[in-house]
């Protein structure tokens, strides 16, 4: 039934063409014999134009040999698939028939997108074959019989131009002919990649179903043959050269995402290269002291190599199982290696890993030859009791402190309990859910393992950068040391979560049930009254507004405006990151908005709720809003600046939308509603300059003379640091009373900050030379 359907596509198709071309054959353009003489160098130029334009579009070959090649390799890669699917009763594993599925899918728009071009190729073709045709009949373009005619004076240009109608013709109908042959090929590809597609999908609608029947006989009632009459070697060879051709096919279909993984691996290395070789400066090492760490060296070769292999499922989730079981094995063999060369490292540990490994590597071989003899049950069921051997192993003695203890526990808890159940389900005949189970939790815990040392290489690379930004004050020297380490183990082990979960869904065939799921739990619609939305929308606005928040709130660091405190010299900054912080909010308010899919007249009837809710009770938030956007453009004070409010003094440490903060001398922040800011008597006292005038009034006996007072006074003031000299200092006998002289100081401190030190530091030494010089302080 099939070929019958093949072989009638292909004669319409030919037939097709044929028509295409004895129309353009029998069109015979209208005689002009009876046009005049003068038209006709008008008409050779003309015809001289369409042949250089038909032979320059003949001579480009319409990109028909590099359709040929990739026809030939689709052709190629469905081949081997189109042999294991005509098998009607041999059961393909459900990961590989996945993997044909991307295969047909992708081949199948390849085709398309072929089929296409070659359609356009044809139409061009045709077109030019018309324009061939027309020339040729134009009587008037003939090269001229008698002497007598008067076209006799252009018989050579008639001639050239009949010789190259005839090449033009000749090669735009060959042309013609492989196109046509390609399509025919194409529409044959077609049909059988459609044909080997619903195959595909309908067995894997019944392996999901077929997966929990029996498979194979229970152990015990299985046929205990000697093995050569079990293993059939061109199974096996068909099983392996599937597997080829499946990696291969994704290798080439997925190049742009292993350039990625390059370019990342190359600046992984480069950075942390660098970074090493500035620490080693003499200048830096003085300032942050040694920087060797047990996993991270200067040369990361192999810690490259773990990273970026580790990051490989993020980039390539679609990836056929066998891909995702070589790259885990290729990553515990590096992880092994590096971890050799880490000094403090068990050597009881590693003997299990690599026990582990070799097992592993059996195991993934087997797996993969989708053969069900009984040594082979046999031979699964023994690395079955081995790994659960090694489990209870590694839950006596495995040690990862990148992890919590609970995160191992679970983990070695799963990996005993999947080979368990693989086991119990090869017992009895369940053959691929025990495969399933057993690579499952064989590669869970592998990626466990490899994924303690990617996040302590993350952490050591981040401490190396931390400790470099510290000494050349860069953009990491703004934040906190502390708390950035403690954020970046939260992010790495959230990644490394991620990270196992996608690959834990890619070997129990969930991906796509998952991807299904969440596609309709998100994408489809919703309705409430007669607004209709997605959770899609819902979930997609949520994180809009909070990375809005979570930028807005670190925008100080972006622009290098740091903690501000009461240490170190003053250092105003500006407000344009209240500035930023409101352009962020708004632009995120658009964004989310359009992200939520609702109309704009039910964003109308918001702001006409929201306006009610301003009239009703929300005046004060409206206010400080308001107030916050007014003090960004009229800037009465910046960051940094030392005001006084009412009874609230200290520096100002942030200005946001709704309100600032105030960090007073007491450590204590403040917060103040803007509207209160705007509204109340402000003092800025570091507005235009930051010095001060400071005074100090203390009282002294009648008998002092005061001239030796004010000398005493005026060469201890030059000597306290923060006095301005160039500005004068005033001694003034401010009253006298029964107690004594009441003498006020009035000078000036470079900074209003170090008022409280200065006057410390001037009493107390006046304090001392009072008493030297016997002056008697009342």
């Amino acid at each position: 039934m099939i070929q019958f359907s093949y072989f009638l596509r292909i004669t319409l198709l030919l037939l097709w063409v044929g028509t295409g071309t004895i129309v353009a054959q029998n069109r015979v353009l209208s005689d002009t014999s009876n046009t005049i003489p003068d038209t006709l160098l008008f008409r050779i130029q003309k015809a001289q134009s369409i042949l250089i334009e038909v032979n320059a579009n003949n001579k480009k070959g319409y990109n028909l040999g590099s359709i040929n090649v990739a026809l030939n390799e689709i052709q190629a890669n469905i081949k081997p698939l189109h042999v294991e699917l005509q098998k009607k009763y041999k059961e393909i594993d459900n990961k590989n028939l996945q993997n044909y599925e991307l295969i047909l899918k992708d081949s199948k728009e390849r085709l398309t997108r072929i089929r296409n071009s070659l359609i356009k190729s044809s139409n061009e073709l045709q077109k030019m074959s018309e324009q061939v045709l027309g020339l040729s009949n134009d009587t008037i373009l003939k090269v001229p019989a008698s002497q007598a005619d008067e076209r006799q004076l252009y018989q050579k240009p008639l001639q050239d131009i009949h010789a190259r109608l005839q090449q033009s013709g000749e090669l735009t109908g060959k042309n013609i002919a492989q196109v046509g042959k390609l399509l025919a090929e194409v529409s044959t590809t077609e049909l059988l990649v459609n044909d080997l597609l619903n195959i595909t999908i309908e067995r894997l609608q019944q392996s999901g179903k077929q997966a929990l029947f029996q498979e194979v006989p229970v152990i015990w009632k299985d046929n205990w043959v000697t093995l050569s009459k079990v293993i059939n070697t061109e199974q096996i060879k068909s099983a392996l050269l599937v597997q080829q051709q499946i990696v291969s096919y994704f290798l080439n279909a997925s190049w742009d995402k292993r350039l990625i993984t390059l370019i990342f691996a190359i600046t992984f290395f480069l950075w942390v290269n660098r970074n090493f070789k500035l620490a080693n400066r003499p200048g830096v090492v003085k300032k942050i002291g040694d920087t060797t760490f047990q996993y991270l060296k200067p040369f990361p070769i192999l810690a490259t190599g773990i990273v970026v292999l580790n990051s490989i499922p993020l980039l390539e989730s679609g990836a056929p199982s066998i891909y995702i079981e070589c790259l885990f094995l290729i990553l515990l063999v590096i992880t092994i290696l590096f971890l050799k060369r880490i000094k403090g490292s068990s050597g009881l540990i590693l003997n299990w890993w690599i026990q582990l490994g070799i097992a592993y590597a059996i195991l993934v071989f087997l797996c993969n030859l989708q053969i069900e003899a009984l040594i082979f049950r046999l031979a699964l069921m023994v690395l079955n009791a081995f790994f659960i051997y090694l489990g209870f192993n590694f839950y006596k003695k495995l040690s990862l402190p990148q992890f919590p203890k609970q995160y191992r526990n679970w983990i070695l808890w799963l990996f005993i309990a999947f080979n368990i159940i693989s086991l119990l389900f090869n017992l009895f005949g369940r053959l691929s859910l025990a495969k399933a189970f057993v690579l499952t939790g064989v590669i869970g815990l592998i990626q466990f393992f490899v994924l303690t040392v990617f996040i302590q290489l993350m952490s050591d690379a981040l401490e190396l950068q931390l400790k470099i930004s510290a000494c050349s004050k860069g953009f990491f020297s703004r934040i906190s040391h502390n708390r950035a380490r403690a954020s970046s183990k939260k992010i790495w082990r959230w990644v490394a979560i991620a990270l196992w979960i996608i690959v834990f869904l890619i070997n129990m065939n969930l991906t796509a049930t998952i991807l299904h799921f969440l596609e309709n739990a998100l994408v489809k619609e919703r309705g409430f009254g007669s607004f209709n939305f997605t959770f899609g929308n819902i979930l997609f606005f949520l994180f809009i507004i909070f990375i809005a928040n979570k930028l807005q709130k670190n925008v100080p660091i972006l622009f290098g405006e740091g903690t501000v405190s009461y240490e170190g010299e003053l250092e105003q900054k500006s407000s344009k990151v209240a500035l930023i912080r409101l352009i962020i909010i708004v632009i995120a308010l658009l964004l989310a908005l359009t992200a939520s899919g609702l109309p704009m007249d039910r964003v109308t009837v918001v702001l006409g709720a929201l306006g009610v809710g301003i009239g009703l009770g929300m005046q004060n938030i409206v206010n400080n809003f308001v107030s916050g956007i007014i003090l960004i453009f009229e800037k009465p004070f910046r960051i940094g600046d030392f005001i006084e409010l009412a009874d609230k003094k200290g520096r100002v440490k942030d200005i946001g939308i709704r309100s600032s903060k105030l960090l007073t001398h007491h450590g204590s922040e403040v917060i103040i509603p803007n509207g209160d800011l705007l509204a109340g008597r402000l003092v800025n006292w570091t507005l235009n300059h930051d010095y001060v005038k400071t005074e100090l009034l203390f009282k002294v006996a009648h008998n002092t003379d005061i001239d030796q007072l004010e000398k005493i006074i005026k060469e201890e003031i030059k000597k306290v640091n923060h006095h301005m000299q160039q500005l004068q200092t005033e001694i003034l006998v401010n009253a006298i009373t029964a107690e004594g002289v009441e003498i006020k100081l009035l000078t000036w401190v470079e900074n209003i900050f170090f008022e409280p030190q200065f006057k410390s530091a001037l009493m107390s030494a006046l304090l001392k030379r009072f008493k030297a010089a016997e002056i008697k302080v009342a």
